[in-house]
C-alpha cells in the first residue's frame, strides 16, 4: 500500500472564497484535486493532508469541504493549518469528520511500517516576528515534541507539517533542531505557493528527505512519499 501527500486544498463549498483570483491554474481546483486523487489513491493507500484543507470559519460550514475529502479514496490523515480556523476543541472535531478521515495532533499514526508525527508549525522565529507569532511556534514546537514522544522509537518517522520547518536564512530552526534530535527521516509539508524550484526545502538535504506537497506545486495530484 502507498502513502500519499497533499496540502492546502483550499475547499469552500459553503463560502464565497474562490481560489482563481490567486491565478488560473487554481480554475475548477476541486475537481482537479479529485481527478487526479482517484487516478492515483487506492482504497488501502494512505494519503496525509497538511493543512488548509477548508476556508471555512465554522465547523458546521466545513461540513460540505470534509465530505468531499471523505469520498476519497484512501485513509486521510490531516493536520490543521494557519487558515484552519474550523478546527476548534479536537474532540469535537474528530466527532464531525466523516469516516475514513483522521485528524493528527500530539499524538502519532502508524502506517506501512512507520510512525507519522505532526504539528502546524508557524511564522519563523526571525527578527521581523511578532510577540505573537514567537508564542505561537513555541507552542506549536510543544505539540510537535508531544507527537515525536508518542512514536514508537522503534520505527521509522515521517513528519507531516504546514509551514515548511527551515528557509533559505533560517536554516536551523527550533522545529528542525527538534526533527533532527529524533532522527526523523521523512517531511512533507505545505503553505508555500507560486514558488520557483530551489527556493524552498524539496529534496534530500543533511539526511532528510523533503516534500513540499501545495496543491499548486504538485499539480493538484497527490504526491506519492513512500
Amino acid at each position: 500500500m502507498a502513502v500519499f501527500a497533499i496540502s492546502d486544498l483550499h475547499l469552500g463549498f459553503a463560502v464565497d472564497k474562490p481560489m482563481d483570483r490567486f491565478g488560473p491554474q487554481w480554475v475548477g481546483h476541486p475537481e482537479k484535486i479529485e481527478r487526479e486523487w482517484r487516478e492515483r489513491v487506492g482504497a488501502g493507500d494512505t494519503v496525509l493532508v497538511c493543512g488548509d484543507t477548508s476556508w471555512a470559519l465554522k465547523l458546521e460550514d466545513a461540513a460540505p469541504d470534509l465530505a468531499y475529502v471523505g469520498r476519497l479514496p484512501g485513509r486521510k490523515i490531516l493536520i490543521r493549518g494557519n487558515h484552519d480556523y474550523w478546527w476548534g476543541s479536537l474532540a469535537k472535531t474528530r466527532r464531525a469528520v466523516p469516516p475514513g478521515v483522521d485528524l493528527l495532533q500530539n499524538d502519532a499514526r502508524e502506517i506501512e511500517g512507520w510512525c507519522v508525527v505532526g504539528s502546524r508549525g508557524w511564522v519563523l522565529p526571525g527578527d521581523e516576528a511578532t510577540p505573537e507569532d514567537r508564542a505561537i511556534y513555541a507552542r506549536e514546537v510543544g505539540r510537535l515534541r508531544l507527537s515525536l514522544g508518542a512514536a514508537k522509537a522503534s520505527m521509522p518517522r515521517l513528519a507531516m507539517l504546514h509551514y515548511p520547518p527551515w528557509m533559505p536564512g533560517f536554516e536551523l530552526t527550533p522545529v528542525l533542531e527538534l526533527l533532527r534530535a529524533f532522527d526523523v527521516q521523512i517531511v512533507v509539508y505545505g503553505h508555500l505557493h507560486a514558488m520557483a524550484p530551489g527556493t524552498y526545502p524539496d529534496g534530500d538535504v543533511d539526511g532528510i528527505r523533503y516534500h513540499c506537497v501545495s496543491a499548486d506545486l504538485v499539480d493538484f495530484a497527490p504526491r506519492q512519499i513512500l
